[in-house]
């Protein structure tokens, strides 16, 4: 099961209280819960794909950072955006590595 998610509380909640609570209960909270439809595994490499190609480098590290949490290895990372460059953009892959690279080296 995954960690309770509460960034949009922490961030939003005040100014944002409604996204707060979807962002919060409803999609990491019901929909990511679902590990019998999707694992939490593949429910990130989607949604870090999802990122790369639309170029939402503002959420990208969190979610990859969520992604290693999940059991998302230094191999599988590199093997997903490599094969995005060719779907999604060379700079685009370039930047996701760059921030991958800093998330998988932490000790």
């Amino acid at each position: 099961m995954a960690k309770k998610q509460t960034a949009g509380q922490e961030q939003l909640g005040a100014f944002a209280p409604q996204f707060a609570h979807l962002n919060d209960d409803v999609l990491f909270g019901e929909v990511w819960s679902k590990e019998n439809e999707l694992s939490a595994h593949d429910r990130s490499l989607i949604t870090i794909a999802a990122l790369i190609a639309m170029g939402s480098t503002e959420q990208l590290s969190a979610h990859l950072q969520i992604g290693k949490n999940n059991g998302i290895t230094q191999e599988e990372i590199s093997a997903e955006i490599t094969h995005l460059a060719f779907y999604a953009g060379w700079p685009k892959a370039w930047s996701a590595f760059n921030r991958a690279k800093e998330i998988w080296q932490e000790k």
